[in-house]
């Protein structure tokens, strides 16, 4: 006979409010996706509305010296009205460009994770997987670093997030959360519809394919197919058939769900030289101005507590939007002028001066965590004197130079890319020529990391830019 019992089992859970998990998301969200989540909430909510009353103010960079000598100043607005300017939708809406009312790629992959029967916590490190993706749907950072973000008290460890990645790696489209190229190619050959890739239907078609991707994707990039058919040891005509089936792959699966943000890059903050130096300003036209509608607060003030539960409950999400949008730009605020005090070389002379500056740098000068960090810089955007730049862009790692300092990733491509441009077309410099070059101006790094560089700026190797003089 089965006897029942109660027993006791005490454990540490990971919970995060409604406002919290907002607070986070609203970080995280771009200009254009922030007044689109904006649009929404006021079309739901009635009590929140558009404060239009005030017209943005003018910026004076001196005037900024005496208003942000503290990179997050105090605000003096009522709790109910945040400070700032128009939104994006005031009188000049004609002249801004719509945010995507599309399903976006977070939302088509959270929609399939609703479906599985995954558990409470399993569903949770997912998200934040999803979370981390790029914009072609690759996971953006490595799993034990991600580990490395949460909490002591979750406990995870990275056979949990291993096993979160195969589960989101089943989703919909095929190949999202990959870790690179080749096993994204991989993931989309491990289950292929015939409709759409009649190649993969034969079996010795598709293990040739699944073959490249693993082990010799760069002979393929090269147009080898000698070495290639000695590598695989399969005649000609194989190769063609897996040649083609791997051409028909998408090599960014994430990109059909991406909002052409760097097309209609709307800056959040505005880089000002002052008299006491480069200090950061909010742009009044990407930060909305949002309050609580005066006469449905004024109703529910008189009525007694308890009456109208649901507009109470209406008027506590509308506080919390307003308090998570005015938190969303003092973050970005605080996070853009540490960066400004560190990269101030730049703002005077250019990329070439750009200094190494990782996330840990600006998080354990705040206070901040790194992933607050990231989010507060993704898709976030400066207009500088150089243009208007992505938050991130000021990040990188060093390389040393022969006087014992570092130069930041950003500063070497600067000077990759000058050497490019006033090279002899008829005779281009190689990358170990180049790597030379830097040499001479104190900054050693190796033969392929001037490939490295070189490749990710899209400059061509030296033979096929010659080649390309020779055409002209």
């Amino acid at each position: 006979m089965t006897r029942h019992a109660l027993e006791l089992r005490p454990g540490q859970h990971l919970a995060l409010t409604p406002q919290l998990q907002q607070s986070i998301r609203m970080l995280q969200l771009s200009t254009l996706a922030l007044e689109a989540e904006i649009s929404q909430a006021l079309d739901e909510n009635p009590l929140l509305e558009r404060d239009e009353d005030h017209a943005p103010d003018d910026i004076d960079p001196d005037r900024e010296d005496t208003a942000h000598d503290d990179p997050a100043p105090e605000r003096e607005a009522a709790v109910d009205e945040m400070p700032g300017a128009k939104g994006v939708h005031g009188d000049d809406d004609h002249d801004m460009p719509e945010a995507a009312r599309g399903e976006t790629l977070r939302e088509h992959l959270l929609a399939q994770l609703a479906l599985t029967r995954a558990s409470r916590r399993d569903a949770a490190l997912v998200a934040l997987l999803i979370d981390e993706l790029d914009d072609n749907g690759y996971l953006g950072s490595p799993l034990e670093e991600i580990l490395g973000w949460l909490p002591p008290e979750v406990e995870a460890d990275i056979d949990e997030l291993r096993a979160a990645l195969r589960l989101l790696q089943s989703f919909d489209p095929p190949g999202i959360g990959a870790r690179d190229m080749a096993e994204c190619l991989a993931l989309q050959l491990r289950n292929p519809d015939p409709a759409t890739l009649p190649e993969a239907a034969d079996p010795a078609v598709l293990a040739c394919a699944r073959r490249v991707c693993a082990e010799h994707l760069p002979l393929l990039a090269v147009s080898n197919p000698a070495r290639l058919r000695e590598a695989l040891q399969c005649d000609d005509a194989m190769v063609r058939r897996a040649r083609a089936l791997i051409l028909k792959l998408d090599p960014r699966p994430g990109r059909r769900w991406t909002v052409p943000v760097a097309d209609y890059a709307i800056p959040d903050v505005i880089v000002r030289k002052g008299r006491k130096g480069w200090r950061v300003v909010l742009n009044s036209a990407a930060m909305p101005r949002l309050r609580i509608n005066g006469v449905y607060a004024q109703m529910l003030g008189n009525q007694r507590e308890g009456s109208h539960s649901a507009l109470h409950a209406q008027l506590q999400q509308a506080r919390w939007m307003i308090r998570n949008v005015e938190q969303r730009f003092d973050t970005i605020l605080r996070v853009a002028q540490a960066i400004v005090d560190h990269q101030s070389a730049f703002f005077s002379q250019g990329p070439s001066a750009m200094r190494p500056l990782i996330l840990k740098d600006i998080a354990g000068e705040l206070g901040l965590h790194e992933s607050t960090i990231s989010r507060a810089t993704t898709q976030k955007y400066m207009l500088t004197p150089f243009g208007t730049m992505e938050l991130k862009d000021f990040f990188g790692a060093g390389v040393a130079t022969d006087s014992g300092d570092a130069a930041s990733a950003t500063a070497v491509q600067a000077h990759i890319k000058r050497l490019v441009a006033e090279e002899n077309r008829a005779k281009p410099l190689s990358d170990n020529q180049l790597m030379q070059k830097l040499a001479e101006q104190g900054i050693v790094i190796a033969r392929r990391t001037v490939a490295k560089y070189r490749e990710s700026m899209r400059i061509a190797p030296a033979s096929v830019r010659k080649a390309q003089a020779a055409l002209r």
